[in-house]
């Protein structure tokens, strides 16, 4: 792959972070990199690939002569992605703030990479939980069509950001001690505890968080037919978010025959042997790219009916690893932008 000149916006956060260790682990051609993050942390030093960066300030002309911009999610994307664009630069944005406008393509490499084709200049990276979730969805889809699902999240207290390891990690410290740690990033104590309650209530009171994985399942998976109800929880886990997925297929598929599949499936990794205890869980799957799948089962209260357990690194495939992956795609499909 041709090399080119690579942005990443708000590089010094945890999934700025990630995106730098992935584009270095995945040997992404670069010839020019530029970080940027706000004016509170520009001036600080990364270094990549044995080379030391100085962070800069976010300005328009940040993205003048760069050909992709990673922006690692907040308002940032809404502020300088049309500046980028302007420029001539693709935008993958791993914020909410795109995702749902038709003319940007919502993008999971296993799932939809052709849509990355059509993009006007930017591209969504989907909600963490969306994604951990349709890696495991899309070979069942093609395989027997999936008409309802029914999924439980136990989200890792890493989605909240640094600030919610550090709450989790001082609280726990707290309790044992018998001191007090009231609550700051989370709506309750998060140590020993689990909060059905992710990001703020909308409509029939579900959450934002429980939206977004209904209405963006529909648009990576280019089906509106196919329903969707969540609950999204809040875990004491550091990181790698675990669902519990309910499916209704429209034909049979075995529990046998979905684990085959599975195996087959890009991205996927099958651990499925109850008899030895072995299924995913977020110890073991952190810091990992791939998508867990095991405990999977015929639902016996249905006709069509299958059980999945779900888990995957939410600040790897969930956010940085897809988009780098979707910037490959850029380059395996020759769609970046031309310059003005």
């Amino acid at each position: 792959m041709k090399k080119v000149n690579v942005v990443v916006v708000g590089a010094t956060g945890a999934v700025g972070q990630e995106i730098l260790n992935i584009l270095d682990e995945r040997s992404f051609p670069i010839n020019n990199l530029k970080l940027c993050a706000t004016s509170r942390s520009a001036g600080t030093e990364i270094e990549f690939r044995g080379q030391k960066y100085v962070v800069e300030e976010t300005t328009p002309d940040s993205f003048t002569d760069m050909d992709i911009a990673l922006f690692a999610g907040g308002k940032a994307s809404l502020e300088f992605g049309p500046a980028a664009v302007e420029r001539g630069c693709v935008v993958i944005d791993n914020s909410s703030n795109y995702r749902m406008d038709p003319e940007v393509p919502l993008v999971v490499p296993e799932v939809n990479p052709e849509d990355v084709t059509w993009h006007k200049g930017i591209i969504a990276n989907p909600n963490c939980s969306t994604i951990i979730m349709v890696v495991a969805l899309k070979p069942i889809h093609d395989a027997a069509g999936i008409k309802r699902v029914v999924v439980s999240t136990y989200q890792a207290v890493s989605g909240a950001g640094k600030e919610g390891i550090e709450e989790l990690t001082e609280q726990v410290k707290a309790v044992l001690d018998g001191r007090e740690y009231p609550p700051k990033k989370f709506a309750h104590q998060i140590a020993f505890n689990l909060i059905p309650h992710i990001d703020v209530f909308q409509d029939m009171d579900y959450t934002k968080e429980e939206w977004k994985m209904v209405k963006e399942t529909k648009k990576i998976m280019h089906d509106n037919n196919i329903q969707v109800t969540a609950t999204t929880v809040r875990v004491p886990v550091y990181r790698s978010h675990s669902e519990s997925i309910n499916i209704e297929t429209e034909r049979k598929l075995t529990a046998a025959r979905a684990r085959e599949i599975l195996a087959q499936a890009p991205g996927v990794i099958v651990q499925d042997d109850v008899a030895n205890n072995v299924y995913p869980m977020p110890l073991f799957t952190s810091h990992r790219d791939e998508v867990f799948v095991g405990r999977i089962r015929e639902d016996n209260t249905i006709d069509n009916g299958l059980n999945l357990w779900v888990v995957g690194d939410q600040i790897r495939k969930g956010a940085a690893t897809n988009a780098v992956q979707i910037a490959e795609l850029l380059l395996k499909y020759d769609c970046l932008m031309e310059k003005k």
